[in-house]
This record gives C-alpha cells, sequence and structure tokens, in this order.
C-alpha cells in the first residue's frame, strides 16, 4: 500500500507543481508515446542484453517485492523456532527417527504443521542439510557454522541480483533520455525554416526525453531497486536464525537455549516476545505428548 502511495505523491507532486507554475500537458502528452517507446524500449532491450533469461524472469517477480514487502512476517518467525525446536528435540531423543523427517520434509508431519515453511526451498535445505551431517559427525561447530555462512552469502549474492540490474537500467535512464533528446533536436533541425511557434513546441518535445529519462531513473526504478534491496535484506534474517539455532544446537545447549538463542538474535521489529514464543512451544509440547 505504502508503495502505491509514493507512486501517487510522484505524480501529484511533479506534475501538480508543473500544472501549477503554469506549464502545458498538452507538449508532454503529445510527445510521451514516441519518448517512451525510444527510451523504454532501449532501457529493456539493455536489460535482456545484460541478462540472461532466468535473471531476466527473476527480476520482473522481484518488482512484486515493491508493494508485497517482505516475505517473512512476524508469525513466521515464531512458526520457524517451534519447527526448530521439534526437531531438534527429536533429534536428541530419537536420531534414527528424525531421518525421515530430514530425509522426506514434504511428507514430514512435523513440517507439515509449517506450509509456508516447508515450501520454501532455500528454509528446508538449510535445516535438513545441516541436521543430516551432524547425524553423519560432521558436528564441529565453528566449521558448520562457516559453511552455513557461505551458503547464506551465496544465497543472499542470488537474491540481490534483480536489485542489482534495476539499478543498472536506472543509471542508464538518464542518458537514454538525452539519446532521445538529441533524436528529437536532429528533427527539429530538420525543420529550421519553421516558424518559431512551432519549433519552440518541437524543442519542448524533444527535452521530453531527457525529462522522461531522469523521472523514470530517480522517481521510479531507482528507488524500486532500493526498495527490493530492503526487502531481500528482511527476510535475509529468516535464514539466518536458522543458522543460529542449529549452531548453539551443535554446541549441546539445552534445546530451549537453542531457540532462545535464535530469538534474542532476531531483530526487534520481527522477534516474537518471550511469553508468545512460550505459549506456542506449550503448545508444541502438548500436542507431542
Amino acid at each position: 500500500m505504502i508503495g502505491i502511495i509514493g507512486i501517487v505523491v510522484i505524480f501529484g507532486m511533479v506534475f501538480g507543481g508543473y500544472v501549477a507554475a503554469g506549464g502545458k500537458m498538452g507538449i508532454i502528452l503529445k510527445s510521451l508515446p514516441f519518448e517512451m517507446i525510444m527510451i523504454g524500449g532501449a532501457a529493456v532491450g539493455a536489460f535482456l542484453l545484460s541478462n540472461d533469461g532466468a535473471s531476466a524472469k527473476h527480476t520482473l517477480k522481484d518488482i512484486g517485492k515493491v508493494f508485497k514487502g517482505p516475505k517473512w512476517k512476524p508469525a513466521d518467525y515464531r512458526d520457524l523456532l517451534c519447527l526448530l525446536f521439534e526437531l531438534i528435540r527429536l533429534a536428541r531423543q530419537n536420531p534414527v527417527a528424525i531421518e525421515e523427517h530430514i530425509e522426506d520434509a514434504e511428507n514430514s508431519s512435523i513440517f507439515g504443521k509449517y506450509p509456508k515453511i516447508v515450501h520454501d526451498h532455500e528454509a528446508v535445505e538449510l535445516i535438513c542439510d545441516t541436521m543430516r551431517s551432524a547425524s553423519m559427525n560432521y558436528d564441529d561447530p565453528h566449521q558448520v557454522e562457516e559453511v552455513l555462512e557461505k551458503q547464506l552469502e551465496a544465497n543472499y549474492h542470488h537474491a540481490m541480483h534483480s536489485s542489482h540490474a534495476m539499478q543498472s537500467v536506472a543509471d542508464a535512464m538518464p542518458a537514454l533520455g538525452i539519446v532521445a533528446a538529441v533524436l528529437g533536436v536532429i528533427k527539429t533541425m530538420g525543420s529550421i525554416d519553421q516558424p518559431p511557434e512551432i519549433l519552440g513546441k518541437m524543442i519542448g518535445g524533444a527535452l521530453v526525453g531527457t525529462f522522461l529519462g531522469v523521472f523514470l531513473a530517480y522517481g521510479f526504478i531507482g528507488p524500486f531497486a532500493t526498495r527490493i534491496k530492503a526487502v531481500v535484506d528482511e527476510d535475509a534474517h529468516f535464514y539466518k536464525l536458522i543458522r543460529e539455532v542449529l549452531v548453539a544446537n551443535l554446541h549441546n545447549h539445552a534445546t530451549n537455549i537453542c531457540i532462545e538463542v535464535g530469538r534474542q538474535n532476531t531483530p526487534h521489529h520481527i522477534r516474537p516476545s518471550f511469553s508468545e514464543l512460550e505459549e506456542a512451544l506449550k503448545a508444541v509440547k502438548s500436542e507431542a505428548a
């Protein structure tokens, strides 16, 4: 919702101020379709040229993050802690029984309680691979933490591609606007024998290209790239919580302590309260009893 409000404010302030100052929208509206074809078409072409098909699809999909916000909500962090609590407790009580859950998470009765998490490939992979490694005696906390950190960095780098791709387009838009403006000037010079009032409109139309390039770059595409980066950074806390809890588990802390380590390492605005988590864990224990 706030993204839509931002777009309305941008249009309202820019064009409202222009009209209030006595500007005429006719010149802009007449030139807009042709300038958009040149600038927008060149921007799309440059974007496709610098990205492969999968990256282009990924970037277009991530535009939705500007309006949807982070994928993981505070309730999801609580659910994740409950899931990890169940898995760690079972792994300590019955190391053999945990195998069916980490080998086939989609059909696991434990993972099945948390459908949003089980449908996230990255989260399930982090949990299952780490717990599988521990069951194979690869349980040095420092080595596992290093491996998890590298995996998180690789996933983060991939998730950030959309932001980088859009920022590259934003950086190019002012120059593409100048290209469109230069073409407008060339067109104007070809009609130099026309009266001043006609030449004035033609030059004004040419300058729409420069305006449009800068306006789109700094008013939309650049902020979109920044917002996507902010959402990726926010969602990264979810996966870091998995690392914190599972590494604490390898240090052989009590199960409740492992969960509390994860809770305390979660940013305050998305961190479940101690009492809220305690109630959720009590419900988990009562179901298992």
